[in-house]
């Protein structure tokens, strides 16, 4: 699951180079549900880059949604129209996860930008996708949100068949940090 992510200026500067769009607001700092954040998507068959508000509207109204499950994203009412038609990815510099004990990680991978893959309904309002750990999450979380290449956005955004093969793949390992550890006296 990813319930939080982070956006720094670095992270900002590579979406402007992306979209070649140098004036479009980006927020930086912590991103929260139900917050507006900009993301990329596509118009006309081109990149394009969208402020949308992380969540959609849970069931009765009652909380947001703010992760879908890659495995069965396709097969869900609430989705299927939406990652069939209307595609997103959300940048970060990267993002956290909390473990059983509570304790705050971070997640990263040293560079400028994660692509992370999402989908939006008719409001403009997203979720990101998210898949079974890979080796570097999984001694915190058994979710993780589903990581793109540079060089699978377009393909994501624009492409039926890219986008069905990124929905099962193992996103790359990641560097995994936290504030603070709880340390054993006993080996």
């Amino acid at each position: 699951m990813c319930g939080r992510y982070y956006v720094d200026d670095d992270t900002a500067d590579e979406f402007h180079r992306i979209t070649k769009n140098t004036d479009f607001p980006i927020r930086t700092g912590d991103i929260r549900p139900s917050e507006t954040a900009a993301v990329f998507s596509q118009k006309n068959g081109r990149l394009a880059a969208e402020n949308m508000v992380w969540g959609y509207p849970g069931y009765q109204g009652k909380s947001l949604l703010i992760n879908a499950r890659a495995e069965g994203i396709l097969e869900r009412r609430t989705f299927r129209d939406d990652i069939l038609l209307r595609r997103c990815v959300i940048p970060a510099k990267g993002f956290y996860e909390w473990s059983p004990s509570k304790e705050k990680y971070w997640f990263e991978d040293g560079s400028p930008i994660l692509f992370l893959a999402g989908c939006y309904n008719a409001q403009r309002k997203f979720v990101i996708i998210t898949t079974n750990a890979n080796a570097s999450v999984v001694p915190i979380h058994s979710r993780m949100p589903l990581l793109l290449s540079g060089d699978e956005l377009e393909g994501w955004l624009l492409d039926e068949g890219a986008m069905k093969a990124a929905l099962q793949k193992t996103p790359q390992l990641l560097n995994r940090r936290t504030d603070y550890e709880q340390m054993s006296f006993f080996s």
